[in-house]
């Protein structure tokens, strides 16, 4: 019983000191990658524009899943 203890205790501290190990290093690549940052080049009007547009395959999804016309 006492081994299997053992065993189970070892896995387990593997694995905490595996998650530590891959935190770290993502924590530390991470890093350099973070750039300034910077505003929107979106006009007033380019920001109120309108995005969606209901092209032929919008529609044919619509229909095909029955939403209401």
């Amino acid at each position: 019983m006492s081994d299997e203890t053992k065993a189970k205790v070892g896995r387990r501290d593997f694995l905490r000191r595996v998650g530590l190990g891959t935190a770290g290093v993502g924590a530390t690549l991470a890093t350099p990658l973070v750039g300034s940052a910077q505003a929107d080049s979106e006009s007033n009007d380019e920001k109120r524009k309108a995005r969606y547009k209901e092209s032929e395959h919008v529609k044919t999804f619509y229909r095909v899943n029955r939403y209401p016309a």
